[in-house]
């Protein structure tokens, strides 16, 4: 990788420099030359602290390493194990109780106990579908797995396993949605009544045994959300489908809320050796953070065109629009601080840590979402949400927190927009 550009003592190549330059910065406020400023002098004071904290990791494991082979088949004791680990400060001292408090943290992650998907952000079509996963189908869910004790035989539609699949949906509204005395294997249609929402078996209408659960619905009935435990659930009535047309109350199906927050991977998942790889990367969570991201590809011989999902509006039950969000609440993850990239090269020629690069690029890209004032949003919060995995040890935790203070204070953010989350995968860590 020859073609590079000079910028602030570092060696950007060209293409990663151009995409920042005409594609990040634009649109996020933070003037060009005070980025790179600024991002330089974080690259090269970090630098330091970053090697100390890797040279520390390698003392820790050749420690470990002579103190196994030193006992190589020794019965394990593991008490002498630990005090040895203590030792050497590989284990810390527990610290006295705290309490961590935080604002505009988005119910996905602050109340909303759901899924959460993990994906490669260098694959758009991937990464597309795992931030459309918010909604999922129960009866395809149903029918296309194990989930009712057996898997589907091939052959196309299986009639009696269908029947299965219906009959096992209900019964799960009767558990979620339990209507007055009845079952919804008897409702022959949902009607409006003010405020509340009824099943109608004949002549009789039937409230809801907890009518707080209807949250909304389509001017037309046809579609009717409620909510159980936070998540939504939304019944497609449709008697002119093929499912609906054999359904006494015209149900289509039952959508629920699924992938609550997927995470964008820069890490484990892709291999972005280059700055050709890492333009991608963020060139990807760039359209995801716009929302223009579209990827096209051929299917059953058919050109189809991915692109994000709208939120849908609804009627709430005092007539006021009610707003239902199709997207998963997007976080991105950010490599580790071990590996470095040849995207950047430092005053002293060497390659730059990828984590603090990852640092300061997705989050000024995650910038055009709080940007935003009107249209997709992934944070009605206002905040970014960054993964941040391979940590060894609290003083590697601390580090990670001063890089992001020191990205938002380069960006121009109030403290504390970005919102660290921390994979233990060193169980010392916490």
């Amino acid at each position: 990788m020859n073609d590079r550009i000079e910028i602030n003592g570092l060696q950007v190549a060209t293409e990663l420099a151009d995409f920042i330059d005409t594609q990040a910065l634009p649109g996020t406020g933070v003037d060009q030359d005070a980025f790179w400023a600024g991002f330089s002098g974080l690259l090269h004071d970090m630098k330091p602290r970053n090697r100390a904290l890797l040279e520390r990791r390698a003392e820790l494991q050749a420690q470990i390493d002579a103190w196994h082979s030193a006992r190589k088949g020794q019965a394990h004791d593991a008490d002498a194990y630990r005090a040895f680990l203590e030792e050497i400060g590989y284990l810390l001292p527990e610290g006295p109780d705290y309490a961590v408090d935080t604002t505009n943290v988005d119910p996905e992650i602050a109340s909303i106990a759901g899924p959460q998907l993990v994906v490669p952000i260098t694959n758009a079509r991937f990464a597309l579908n795992a931030a459309n996963a918010r909604w999922g189908s129960l009866y395809d869910a149903l029918y296309g797995t194990d989930a009712l004790g057996d898997l589907p035989g091939g052959g196309g539609y299986d009639a009696d396993r269908g029947a299965r699949v219906i009959a096992w949906a209900k019964a799960f509204l009767d558990d979620v949605l339990p209507l007055n005395w009845t079952s919804w294997a008897d409702v022959t249609a949902l009607t409006r009544s003010g405020p509340a929402v009824l099943a109608r078996i004949g002549d009789a209408e039937i409230p809801l045994t907890s009518p707080g659960q209807f949250v909304g619905a389509s001017e037309d009935m046809s579609e009717v959300v409620f909510r159980n435990n936070d998540l939504h659930i939304i019944l497609k009535i449709d008697p002119a489908s093929p499912i609906g047309s054999g359904d006494p109350m015209g149900l289509a199906d039952v959508i629920l809320e699924s992938a609550m927050s997927t995470i964008m991977d820069c890490e484990d998942s892709v291999a972005a050796v280059d700055a050709p790889d890492k333009v991608l990367a963020y060139g990807n969570w760039l359209g995801l953070m716009r929302g223009d991201l579209e990827e096209a590809f051929d299917k059953g011989g058919t050109r189809v065109t991915r692109k994000l999902h709208d939120d849908v509006r609804f009627t709430g039950p005092d007539g006021a629009p009610f707003v239902v969000k199709s997207r998963s609440l997007m976080l991105v993850r950010n490599v580790g601080h071990l590996m470095t990239n040849p995207a950047i090269l430092d005053r002293d020629g060497a390659e730059v840590g990828e984590g603090l690069m990852d640092a300061m690029m997705t989050t000024l890209i995650a910038m055009h979402d709080l940007r935003k004032t009107e249209g997709r949003r992934n944070s009605v919060a206002g905040s970014v949400y960054v993964v941040k995995p391979k940590m060894h040890g609290p003083a590697e935790v601390a580090f990670a927190d001063e890089i992001f203070s020191r990205v938002e204070a380069v960006l121009g953010l109030p403290a504390y927009t970005v919102k660290l989350g921390i994979m233990d995968e060193e169980r010392r860590t916490s």
